[in-house]
């Protein structure tokens, strides 16, 4: 009988202990579950700052692309102003440009020059600067143009806008200086 109830003591004890262990394990279960929840909580907060910095981070580039656009457009305009004054005021026409593309020379004066600076401006709005030989052909400003555009080789006029001018295959072996 001694022995039936020391058998049954230890039988609890260990049932109590079990018990004890398996709501610790529990409770290590549970914490640990919250714990990677928070963690799980954090990074996606962390994700969202992120991508919100970053669409911040675009939008301002966007911003200052476009700024420096309208900077552009309105230095482009002022320019053209420039010329278009510079040719009212002077007899001799004003520098080639190309379509599409447009170089476009820096306006005469009465003395000669020995050089000239060719500006191409191509359809996506982006420009070709290059400074040539007054005696060189314009067969040169196209091969240029030919060269350095980019993109899929497409056909292209070579003109100028004031007065409007359109070159032809006869212009391409005359000198920029005979050109104006």
């Amino acid at each position: 009988r001694r022995m039936m109830e020391l058998i049954a003591q230890k039988q609890r004890e260990r049932e109590e202990r079990e018990k004890r262990e398996t709501i610790e394990r529990e409770k290590q279960r549970r914490k640990q579950g919250q714990e990677l929840s928070l963690l799980r909580q954090r990074l996606q907060e962390e994700e969202m700052r992120k991508l919100a910095e970053q669409r911040r981070r675009e939008k301002m580039e966007e911003k200052l692309a476009k700024q420096r656009v309208r900077e552009k457009i309105e230095r482009d305009k002022a320019e053209r102003a420039k010329k278009v004054t510079a040719a009212q005021g002077s007899s001799e026409p004003p520098a080639p440009t190309a379509v599409p593309s447009s170089p476009s020379q820096e306006p005469p004066s009465k003395r000669e020059y020995d050089q000239c600076r060719i500006q191409v401006r191509l359809l996506d709005g982006s420009s070709l600067t290059q400074t040539f030989r007054a005696r060189e052909q314009l067969a040169a400003v196209r091969l240029y143009v030919e060269l350095h555009r980019g993109g899929a080789p497409e056909p292209f006029r070579l003109l100028t806008p004031f007065p409007r001018r359109v070159f032809t295959e006869d212009d391409m072996e005359k000198p920029l200086q005979e050109l104006g």
